[in-house]
Order: structure tokens, then C-alpha cells, then sequence
């Protein structure tokens, strides 16, 4: 990534900007149960610890969660998109390759 520190202007607003706007499909595992939670987010950080803090219903059984793959799209459509195409093959051969 190159270093910015010492621009202004324009190309410095577009960089601050798209790293801004990345969103990310991430994929982690119940260290209690083993089970898979498919998501996506523009925080990963954050998204986890609301994971790990029982903040999510459908994810608060299965606390400490630990991440186990992250991929990252230009648009939260591309995220969301990804996000279902994942769900969809969960549990097949295309999911594990996925995840290994």
C-alpha cells in the first residue's frame, strides 16, 4: 500500500474513502460447538467481538467464536452477494475447500 502521510488533496480523499467503503464476507467457527457462521460487515473486528460478547441471537449460543476466513469486496452488494453464495453450498464439498 503506499504511504500517504504526506499527500493532500483529492488522491488522498479517494484512498481515505475506499478504505472506508471495503466490506467484507467473513466466516467463523463455534470454538464450543464446532458449528459455522457466514456474515458479512464492514468492521470485522468489531462484528467478531458483538459475536463474542452474545450480541447476535442466532451466534450468542456458540461463544467464543474464532475467525476462520475473510474476504473483502469494493461494495457491500458484493459482500452481501458472496455472503449468499457461501450459505448456499455451507455443509458441501465447496464449503470445505472454502474454509481449508
Amino acid at each position: 500500500m503506499p504511504d500517504h502521510r504526506f499527500q493532500r488533496g483529492p488522491a488522498l480523499r479517494r484512498w481515505v474513502v475506499s478504505l472506508v467503503d471495503m466490506h467484507f464476507t467473513y466466516i467463523i467457527r463455534s470454538l464450543k460447538t464446532g458449528r459455522y457462521y457466514i456474515g458479512s460487515t464492514n468492521d470485522v473486528p468489531e462484528r467478531l467481538s458483538r459475536h463474542n460478547g452474545g450480541k447476535n441471537k442466532s451466534t450468542k449460543s456458540g461463544v467464543p467464536w474464532e475467525l476462520v476466513k475473510v474476504e473483502e469486496y469494493g461494495t457491500r452488494q458484493e459482500a452481501y452477494k458472496r455472503e449468499f453464495q457461501i450459505k448456499s453450498y455451507k455443509g458441501g464439498e465447496a464449503f470445505k475447500k472454502l474454509i481449508n
